[in-house]
């Protein structure tokens, strides 16, 4: 499932105009974007949270060629669902 293919369904279940919900969509992912930007983490109770995840610079290999590559610091969104969203991706 895609960006596009939540808003038909948010649009069709609840009978909303498409651009108002493709506004409203692309208005909560840019939230959840600029705050992970600036180091907070994003909550949404039920689902679970977005924080990023800060990987050190590092020296790596190539694996095909062997040689040492210098990796730079960088941040990763890291994702955990919360338990409500455990229990019913697992039926319980």
């Amino acid at each position: 499932m895609n960006k596009s293919d939540i808003i038909n369904l948010v649009c069709e279940k609840n009978n909303l105009g498409l651009s108002d919900v493709e506004y409203s969509i692309k208005k909560i992912i840019n939230f959840m974007s600029e705050n992970l930007y600036q180091g907070e983490r994003v909550e949404i109770r039920g689902f679970g949270t977005f924080s990023l995840h800060t990987h050190q610079s590092r020296l790596a290999r190539n694996p095909k060629t062997g040689d040492k590559i210098a990796l730079e610091r960088r941040n990763t969104v890291h994702f955990k669902p919360s338990k409500e969203l455990k229990s019913r991706v697992n039926n319980i």
